[in-house]
């Protein structure tokens, strides 16, 4: 017995289920031999041994009925399982086979029937022990699992016996017993007997008439006497099991022996379900309504006899029990309830590294799902996998088997389900969001879809329109080929003519072959339907009888290929219309035609046909007529044709004589016919209505489906025009959000700096993206956006799952509407406007701005939740206020159901980085922290199928339709199952999928290469292993990207791990493809290290870097080659299997790698992944100049010649200071009558020429370096023009300086005139003095002693000044000056002005006071908010823009005070207007500030000038007062006097004091002027030269030296000062190089020996011409000195 089996093996069948505890718990819950709780409760226990233990301990408890089963399903699990372990009756079946046949099959019928006997003799004496007979468990479907599910029926019946085969769910598992033998119930209808009608009986659409024998299973005609046997020892099994009632062998050999007798032929076919009776027991009769049996009752057999008669309830009852069979065969009862989900299928295990063959039934449902989740146009086939054991080989080749070596009986076949079967048992196992995704896929391979699903457990079939509503398709009518136009529709909307057919009676040809044939171009034949010559399509049906298919032809626009002219649908039912009149009747409403097909008609199905009349249907017959009954088929045809308004073309004959082909081509014909003649057109929504009216379910009418459908309709109700929905409604994603990223990046690369100080433009910076955001919370929340937060916040889970797909499916088809409008327009307007770029620019923003879906209300929270933040920041909001903080959960909940995330925004090219760290973080909450994450991303240029690659790779859900192109980039998260954690090293995968690279929409734009770069640098460096994507074998697209992202990995410190690149190459179908491009993989990764080495130079490496140093790339591993995407021509072609098959390759080498690497990384979880893409992009933010540049070649080749610019620069510059500073010295030693009108035009002439002159010199050297051939330059030839704009703006810049300069030297030399004319005209006095003097002392007798001379010198000096009139320069009051121009700037500023102006005191006195902010300087009216929440930023604001302000005066009245001239009134105006400048930029950037504030800033900040200015007035007039000038000179004529008197000979101390007073201050200036130039052209010229050649190369040396010396106060003063730094900095280096070298002192006496040279050429020449020297001689050459 069972029970004692198991007390006794406990031991050893607890080893054996310790080896695999977990599927043996799932299949004995399964097949209900334990119930619901008790595996719920074993489950919990965390210990296996334990867990075992008690589910036997729970086996024993039910006794030995519930202990066989068991024994029976460890025999189906375990193929070795202990011959003394198996149950008693297998047990003796087994080791008679053993012992007749050791290879394990029944060698004669004779063996089989004997085996039968023993097990059914068995199995008596156990039925005749009432008390070891225990009670059966109850299934899940309400049925006990061992017997039928109607409850009348009488176990002794046989038919009983046959027909509850197949309720065994074990059998499946014994390749020794082919379960799916067509045989199992054929006896039970025979053509003897039919059904009687039951008059008035309850209208029941479902009840199904005797059905004949189906043609699209001719299998179940083909038995055998040996498949009898076969049948009989199965049988034997499964009463030794107790799954069936006993019966005698009388009985049983009669039931097998009706199969025989039934009459049916080989071309009859038989489908399961048509060919058993659903209720067994009894011979099944039928009530019929109305409807379907009009007006009176129609026998079930053509002979006439009746037969017993079986309830509805019954036959329902067996449609019940069918599915429970199919289910317990597929495993799949478990989630009958508890249905499975897309996310169940698309999670990561150990068996997505396995290639699966199909070896057992329950992997059916697995291998159709993960097939087509992939693709694969295999996915329906159900053949299970055969072999040839060895030892079978090795005795037939011995010739030690005896008996024939041929037979008909198929060996090693195994049973099968037929695959309509199984796709209806998965559909009705999967949820509805699976099930859309299932027909979504079916659609992408051109398979028919399920439109009715039989009712096998309800009352009603139910009409799949909620299951395609995720289907779109693409199409060119003939109306529109000529225009080259499309339409693109949802699959549910799109009107058009469906033509069903069906089958009344048998047929010998196949319905669906035919339809294949019709609907199949001639070189693109495709399977649209299952029929009888497929893979498994011969096998029997058990629950897809009644089942009603449909299939579309879209036409491609080419009149010579496509079959039709326009769309038309085509359905096909499943089963014979007697039997299924409901879906027949359904047929019939939502057609245009309906074809129907039959061999011969008899008076019942006249009757029933002729029903129809009245119908505005056209009814076809397409007639296979047999021999006999052709006669009395046509008369009954032609009496229907009256009645149903038929012609001659409506019957379609197929004769003997003619092929197949003749047939579809007349077919084709008709429905050619059919569609010309104005047939009614439906949609699928349409046939919805229908089939409600009639009583069928729609999978779309419950309750969460329609609750979620209200609130998007109130969403969408208000989208009409996309466009401006976005501009009014999602606001904050507008201009706001792009400014604001623009702002984001512009603080970290300050591009737009130019002379503003950093701190000032960072500040101003600031300000606008705080700005920006204030307005960005100042915005309201839309309705639109009111419902959307609604609808997924307020929603139960599954009611939210609908909303978000009745949001994409209404979304998506409003923006198809706009996008095809916009399209026409642009259409329309190029053809009507020619060349009006503007109108034409404007519909083409349109059209890019015409997408919209869910991601873009997803854009908005996220920007409202970051606005919000940015205020709760800066301390305007308290956490208490805050609106939107339960955002990010919502959002990783959703992430957690599969939808994509927005990681970076495409439209503004930016990541929203406090949404996506806070979602992610929620996310990791939710997780309880276990969130180790692997990183894949997809990278490749538009349109190369890199979203469609990820959704076939993984199952996910990226946007792939037309106009939705990926903007930005997405992620969507993986869960990897818990037993395969470990070696994959991670809990999930984290796949993102990226915008296209090279879009034609961005490639006008500046900044393309920019977005492409930062966008493949961000994604490469956030993931583990990188896809790139290509078209074709060429990899040159994706060369440049690759190589601009190596550079920046060089030049961000953040980048710490390698890559891993797969390069995929797509529509490429050559199986020679990896061998033939070998040489082109090895070019392109030697064109990668090329670049890689050239990166590394620019950064500065010292090591030889490869490509392969800093990403992970083999190029034999990593490549791969994948077919096209579509086998043929869309939109009728079919998915590539060779792109499946390719895709599924890549797919298990990715695991396998991710395996494989698992052990040598550390995975990283969210809050490490968080900080990832917070450092890197902050290191992609600040990268402003290797972005902008195709590769890094091309980067190498512009730095070069930036260093060249930057030479002939310092040329041009350096020529030009030369010329100034000698056109200086030139005015100084010009009297004032030469400084007339004429001679600043002079200057400014020349300035012009010289100027032109170093422009064409600077270009001429620019043409002449890319003429020279330098490497690479041709890659930078489009920067010629920036380098030719750039000199021309460096002659502005000059021009401007040396006009200015010229000017004020000529002001200064006229101001300087009117002293030296006074002080010449005293000088001619005092020498006529000195030289009377020096007479008078002559004529004295005694010789003046020195004191005395001195004495008598002095007091003619003192008389001679005494008689000068000496007139000293005006002294002005600058600050009254400087007061009177700031009345005059604010004297249209109203009386309040006025006001504080009288009040105010004295310039002078604001120097001494600091500048203090007062309260009263902020006008806050404006702001709508409380003011507190403000004032303290704007205070802060205010207060660093006037330190700002009044430190850039400061420096400007200090260069004007070094330049040592008199003070000038342009200077006050200057300052005026630059104030005034500054505080307009203020207001512009909204900082409202009050009058007062301008008044007293003006009054600080002149103030503060006037005292200087002053002091400058002040220095100058005592500098150029004459008496202190005429003192300065009395040492000299005193000396010349003295000489003179004593006639000494005095040239030697003359010439001491020329060179100190005349010769050494002019040498000095000069060497100033001079010296500089020299220290940078030899600095130029050194081994330091590198540093300096250009601003970035400076910059880095910087840098490299802040962070090498590592001093705080360093840093400090480079961020707070940079100019006076870097000049401190330079300064030090200039010192320190210098004292180094000691070569300073050589280029003084460089610069020395120049002007020495000329000073002794002029002193020869005076010498040669002038007489001794007197006073008035060294006067005169210390002047020409002077000029020189």
């Amino acid at each position: 017995m069972a029970f004692e089996t198991i007390r006794q093996g406990r031991e050893r069948l607890i080893a054996l289920l310790l080896t695999t505890p977990d599927p043996v718990l799932d299949e004995v819950a399964s097949l209900g031999i334990v119930t619901e709780e008790e595996y719920e409760a074993l489950e919990k226990l965390s210990e296996p041994r334990e867990r075992i233990r008690r589910l036997l301990i729970k086996i024993q408890k039910k006794g030995e009925r519930g202990c066989e089963q068991f024994l029976e399903c460890l025999q189906s699990l375990f193929p070795d399982f202990p011959p003394d372990l198996q149950p008693p009756a297998r047990r003796y079946v087994t080791q008679t086979k053993d012992a007749e046949n050791p290879e394990g099959g029944t060698s004669s019928e004779k063996n089989g029937q004997e085996n039968l006997e023993a097990a059914v003799a068995t199995r008596k004496n156990e039925l005749e022990n009432p008390e070891s007979a225990e009670l059966h468990e109850v299934n899940d479907l309400g049925y006990p699992d061992d017997c039928p599910s109607s409850g009348d029926i009488d176990p002794p019946n046989p038919e009983d016996a046959m027909c509850s085969e197949k309720n065994d769910p074990e059998k499946p598992e014994e390749p020794e017993k082919p379960e799916a033998e067509p045989s199992s119930g054929k006896g039970l209808v025979t053509p003897n007997f039919a059904t009687s009608p039951m008059k008035n009986g309850p209208q029941n659409p479902e009840t199904a008439l005797p059905s004949k024998n189906d043609p699209e299973s001719p299998g179940g005609d083909r038995f055998s006497e040996k498949d009898a046997a076969a049948v009989s020892s199965e049988r034997a099994d499964f009463e030794g099991s107790g799954n069936i009632p006993s019966c005698g062998e009388e009985e049983k050999t009669a039931a097998i022996k009706g199969k025989f007798e039934d009459g049916a032929t080989p071309d009859s076919d038989v489908s399961m379900s048509e060919s058993r009776a659903e209720t067994p027991g009894v011979a099944m009769s039928v009530e019929r309504c109305g409807a379907e049996t009009p007006g009176h009752s129609a026998s079930a057999d053509r002979s006439g006899d009746e037969a017993p008669k079986t309830s509805p309830n019954k036959v329902h009852g067996g449609r019940r029990g069918a599915l429970k069979t199919v289910l317990s065969k597929l495993r799949l009862k478990k989630f009958r309830n508890g249905k499975l989900r897309l996310s169940d299928l698309l999670e990561i295990s150990l068996e997505s590294l396995k290639d699966w063959t199909l070896s057992i039934l329950g992997d059916l449902p697995w291998h159709f799902l993960r097939k087509l989740m992939a693709l694969n146009g295999t996915a329906r086939s159900t053949s299970l996998g055969q072999g040839t054991s060895d030892e079978d080989t090795s005795e037939d080749e011995e010739g030690g088997v005896s008996g024939d070596v041929f037979s008909l009986r198929e060996d090693d076949s195994r049973a099968s389900l037929h695959p309509l079967d199984v796709l209806c048992a998965v559909l009705l196992c999967s949820d509805s969001f699976l099930q859309q995704e299932i027909l979504s896929k079916m659609s992408m391979c051109q398979f028919a879809l399920p439109l009715l699903l039989p009712a096998v457990d309800t009352p009603k079939c139910t009409l799949l329109l909620w299951a395609m509503r995720d289907i779109v398709r693409k199409w060119r009518p003939h109306s529109l080929a000529q225009s080259r136009g499309f339409r693109e529709e949802s699959l549910v909307l799109t009107k058009m003519p469906t033509v069903s057919f069906v089958r009344m009676g048998s047929c010998s040809f196949s319905k669906s072959k035919l339809l294949n044939e019709v609907l199949s171009p001639s070189q693109q034949h495709q399977d649209f339907f299952i029929h009888r010559d497929m893979e498994s399509g011969n096998i029997p049906r058990e629950i897809a009888d009644g089942l009603v298919e449909i299939s579309w032809y879209f036409p491609a626009g080419r009149e010579n290929l496509d079959l039709f002219p326009e769309p038309v649908a085509v359905a096909n039912l499943r089963g014979d219309i007697e039997s299924h009149w409901l879906q027949f009747s359904f047929l019939t409403e939502v057609s245009s035609a309906v074809f129907i097909l039959t061999e011969s008609i008899n008076e019942r199905e006249y009757t029933l046909l002729s029903s129809l009349q009245g119908s505005a249907t056209k009814y076809y017959f397409i007639l296979n007529s047999q021999a006999g009954k052709a006669k009395e088929t046509l008369g009954l045809l032609n009496k229907l044709a009256l009645q149903l308004n038929m012609n001659k073309s409506q019957l379609l004959m197929k004769q003997k004589s003619n092929n197949s082909a003749e047939l579809v081509k007349k077919l084709r014909s008709t429905l050619r016919g059919v569609m010309s003649s104005s047939p009614k057109s439906a949609s699928i929504r349409d046939m919805a209505v229908t089939a409600r009216e009639l009583g069928i379910q729609v999978d779309e009418d419950d309750g969460e489906r329609w609750t979620a459908l209200e609130h998007v309709q109130e969403i969408t109700a208000e989208i009409q025009d996309v466009a401006k929905y976005k501009r009014e409604m999602l606001r904050l994603q507008g201009d706001l959000w792009r400014n604001l990223a623009k702002v984001e990046k512009e603080l970290c690369r300050m591009k737009g700096q130019r002379d503003v100080p950093p701190e000032d433009y960072r500040s101003q910076l600031r300000e606008r993206w705080l700005e920006l955001r204030r307005q960005q919370n100042q915005c309201d929340l839309t309705s639109g956006m009111v419902k959307f937060i609604s609808g997924i916040g307020q929603l139960s889970p599954a009611e939210k799952h609908h909303f978000l797909k009745w949001m994409k499916f209404h979304l998506d088809h409003i923006a198809r509407g706009n996008l095809s409008r916009l399209r026409a327009e642009y259409k329309e307007k190029c053809r009507a406007l020619g060349d009006d770029a503007k109108q034409l620019a404007e519909l083409d923003e349109l059209i890019s701005a015409s997408s919209l879906g869910v991601e873009h209300f997803m854009r908005e929270l996220g920007q409202f939740y970051e606005a919000e933040c940015s205020m709760v920041k800066d301390r305007n909001m308290g956490n208490i206020q805050r609106q939107f903080i339960c955002l990010p959960g919502i959002a990783a909940d959703l992430m957690l159901e599969g939808f994509p995330m927005e990681l970076i925004d495409g439209d503004a090219s930016n990541i929203p980085l406090q949404w996506v760290t806070d979602v992610l973080a929620e996310l990791h909450a939710k997780l309880r922290g276990r969130s180790r994450m692997l990183v894949l991303t997809v990278l490749g240029v538009q349109s190369t199928g890199k979203s469609t690659l990820l959704n076939t790779m993984f199952g996910l859900q990226f946007a792939v339709s037309s106009g939705r192109c990926t903007r930005g980039a997405f992620m969507s998260l993986i869960k990897v199952a818990e037993n395969f954690r470990q070696e994959l090293g991670c809990d999930f995968i984290l796949v993102i999928d990226t915008e296209g690279l090279k879009a034609p929409e961005l490639a006008k734009l500046e900044d393309s290469y920019e977005h492409d770069n930062e966008l493949a640098t961000l994604v490469i460096g956030l993931s583990d292993i990188t896809i790139v994507n290509m078209a074709m074998e060429n990899a040159t697209e994706m060369k440049d990207v690759l190589q601009i992202v190596v550079h920046a990995f060089l030049r961000m410190e953040e980048i710490g791990h390698k890559p891993n690149c797969q390069f995929v190459h797509q529509n490429v179908s050559d199986v020679s493809a990896h061998e033939q491009n070998m040489r082109d993989r090895k070019h392109l990764l030697e064109q990668l290290d090329e670049m890689t080495k050239a990166a590394a130079r620019m950064e500065k490496q010292s090591r030889e870097m490869k490509f392969s140093d800093i990403m992970d790339y083999d190029p034999e591993k990593h490549s791969w080659y994948i077919p096209g995407l579509w086998h043929g021509v869309p939109p009728m072609a079919p998915v590539n299997m060779g792109y499946s098959e390719s895709v599924c390759e890549l797919k298990k080498y990715l695991f396998e790698f991710m395996r494989n690497r698992s052990p040598h990384r550390v995975p990283k979880d969210i809050p490490q992944f968080i900080e990832w893409v917070r450092s890197l992009w902050n290191a992609v933010k600040h990268e402003n100049f290797i972005f902008s540049f195709r590769n890094s070649l091309v980067a190498e080749a512009y730095t070069q010649l930036s260093v060249m610019y930057a030479e002939w620069e310092w040329d041009f510059r350096k020529e030009m200071h030369l010329w100034m500073s000698k056109a200086e010295t030139t005015i100084q030693n010009q009297s004032p009558d030469d400084l007339g009108p004429d001679t600043f035009e002079k200057l400014r002439l020349e300035v012009h020429q010289m100027l032109h002159n170093g422009e064409q010199k600077m270009q001429q050297s620019l043409q002449s370096y890319f003429e020279s051939g330098t490497g690479n330059l041709h890659l930078v030839e489009k920067y010629r023009e920036d380098f030719l704009r750039s000199m021309t703006f460096l002659r502005h810049e000059l021009e401007s300086y040396l006009l200015c300069k010229s000017e004020e030297a000529i002001r200064i030399q006229k101001g300087r005139s009117k002293i030296d004319h006074l002080q010449a005209r005293y000088m001619k006095t005092i020498e006529g003095k000195v030289d009377g003097l020096l007479r008078d002392c002559r004529e004295r007798d005694k010789e003046l002693t020195p004191k005395e001379l001195q004495r008598e010198f002095a007091k003619m000096w003192k008389e001679t000044l005494a008689e000068l009139p000496l007139e000293s320069l005006p002294l002005r009051q600058i600050h009254k000056d400087i007061r009177y121009q700031l009345c005059k700037d604010l004297e249209n500023r109203g009386s309040l002005v006025k006001q504080m102006l009288h009040k105010a005191q004295s310039l002078l006195t604001y120097q001494s006071k600091p500048f203090c902010m007062k309260k009263e300087y902020l006008d806050l009216a404006w702001y709508k908010v409380p003011v507190e929440f403000i004032t303290q930023q704007c205070w802060r604001e205010l207060e660093e823009f006037t330190k700002s302000l009044m430190e850039e005066c400061r420096r400007y009245v200090g260069q004007k005070v070094h330049s040592q001239g008199d003070y000038d009134q342009t200077y006050c105006r200057e300052l005026l207007w630059m104030i005034n400048e500054r505080l307009q930029e203020k207001i512009a950037g909204k900082m409202c500030t009050s009058a007062s504030f301008e008044v007293d800033l003006k009054l600080h900040i002149l103030g503060e000038a006037a005292s200087a200015f002053q002091k400058m007035h002040e220095d100058f007039l005592k500098k150029n007062d004459p008496q202190r000038r005429l003192e300065e000179l009395r040492p000299q004529y005193f000396s010349t006097f003295t000489d003179v008197y004593y006639e000494k000979d005095a040239c030697q101390k003359r010439a001491f004091d020329f060179i100190n007073q005349c010769l050494t201050p002019a040498l000095w200036e000069y060497m100033k002027k001079r010296l500089g130039i020299e220290l940078v052209d030899d600095f130029l010229s050194s081994g330091e030269s590198i540093k300096y050649s250009s601003q970035s190369f400076f910059q880095f040396t910087v840098q490299k030296k802040l962070l090498e010396e590592m001093d705080f106060d360093n840093y400090v003063k480079y961020v707070r000062n940079y100019e006076e730094f870097v000049k401190a900095w330079i300064q030090t280096c200039l010192i320190s190089h210098y004292r180094e070298t000691g070569s300073l002192w050589e280029l003084e006496r460089a610069v020395l020996a120049t002007i020495m040279k000329k000073s002794r050429m002029l002193w020869r020449a005076l010498s040669a011409k002038m007489p001794p020297p007197s006073l008035s001689s060294w006067s005169n050459f210390a002047k020409r000195c002077a000029k020189s």
